[in-house]
């Protein structure tokens, strides 16, 4: 049973289909995919050539795969069933699915949205394709707009759309469609941002200003303390807060993020700030889940204090790492306090430090009108 890869002419491209027989039908399967055509004159550029290749092994990579099912029975009802299933509805048991990882639902759950505002009568599987998803694209870049009603930063484009990406590679994985149309799009090209974080007397004024919600003050203090994500203090148990007389208190997790094991000490001020010992299935902190609220209250609390900064949660994290650096910890006990596994992403914090110590050297001038 052969499964031939196909060309046609289709206007000034050429369309790859495959054509093959099964139960003795012969049947057709336009892949949606093109090749830029030789010119009349001259030729290809680099790019049109390798951009060809790249087509070619992904049609190639289809047509191996058809194979093997037509081989093996499997290609039919099943696969058509899912194919021809609502790409909303799986999305949406998607998130559901997900609902633990409160840092990113916000991120999911716009995401939805803005699919849903860019196809508002919804889509099944079969009629996504490339052109599907280039248009998604370009609605985030040209017509979205955030909650404010202001166009969308292009982070935040790049966000979104990681997201629609990440899906469809996974419905490949579970079998519902049989190829990524999203493979050959890329994505926005992010920008870098600013890093908030807070100085010592900014966390000190925090610490000495009433919050109306005590769970959340303690909790984001206690990532200052210790470089701990917002998404692990959230899902933070009692039984992994533990006691040694060689380390004193420590906690050992496995980081939500990167699924790595870790053995993190914790001050005697970081430890008091986790309240009365609770159950060890309990959470330490509980009440901290509602992130619109959380974000209402955080921001609250700031202005409160006093300190005029756009804070984050993820800004705690930030400033335990500048504050380590600023106060001398090497670079290399901070990287491994905060559970990163390449000294790169540390360094990040380091060149903000580096900016930060030459603006003092150029604060003290000898001329008083200079």
């Amino acid at each position: 049973m052969k499964v031939t890869l196909r060309q046609r002419r289709k206007g000034k491209r050429i369309s790859l289909y495959l054509d093959y027989y099964e139960n003795g039908n012969r049947k057709y399967e336009y892949l949606k995919l093109y090749l830029t055509p030789e010119p009349d004159k001259g030729s290809l550029t680099k790019a049109q050539k390798l951009e060809n290749k790249k087509i070619l092994q992904l049609a190639e990579s289809i047509r191996a795969k058809r194979y093997l099912e037509v081989q093996n029975n499997i290609y039919g009802f099943e696969n058509k069933e899912k194919k021809q299933g609502n790409f909303f509805v799986y999305l949406e048991q998607w998130i559901e699915r997900r609902s633990e990882s409160k840092g990113n639902l916000g991120v999911w759950n716009s995401t939805l949205k803005h699919l849903k505002d860019y196809h508002p009568t919804g889509i099944s599987f079969e009629r996504i394709d490339e052109e599907w998803v280039e248009g998604f694209k370009e609605y985030l870049d040209k017509k979205a707009l955030s909650r404010s009603k202001r166009p969308l930063s292009q982070n935040t484009k790049s966000a979104y759309f990681k997201k629609l990406l990440a899906v469809l590679r996974q419905a490949v994985k579970e079998k519902v469609i049989q190829y990524n149309p999203a493979i050959l799009v890329e994505n926005f090209k992010e920008e870098d941002t600013h890093m908030e974080f807070l100085t010592l007397e900014e966390v000190r004024k925090l610490f000495n200003t009433v919050s109306r919600h005590p769970q959340l003050k303690n909790a984001f203090l206690f990532s200052c303390l210790t470089g701990l994500r917002w998404s692990d203090i959230t899902k933070l148990q009692w039984s992994e807060i533990q006691y040694s007389e060689t380390y004193g208190n420590f906690i050992r997790f496995k980081q939500k993020k990167t699924k790595g094991a870790e053995t993190l000490p914790i001050s005697e001020q970081a430890y008091e700030l986790l309240g009365e010992k609770g159950e060890p299935t309990q959470k330490v902190f509980e009440n901290i889940n509602n992130v619109q609220r959380n974000y209402d209250l955080l921001k609250e609390w700031v202005g409160e204090a006093e300190i005029k900064k756009n804070i984050t949660f993820h800004c705690a994290r930030h400033s335990f790492a500048t504050l380590q650096l600023t106060l001398g910890t090497d670079i290399y006990t901070v990287s491994k306090m905060l559970g990163h596994k390449n000294l790169k992403t540390t360094q990040i914090y380091a060149k903000v430090i580096d900016n930060k110590k030459k603006q003092a050297a150029y604060r003290i001038n000898l001329n008083p009108n200079g």
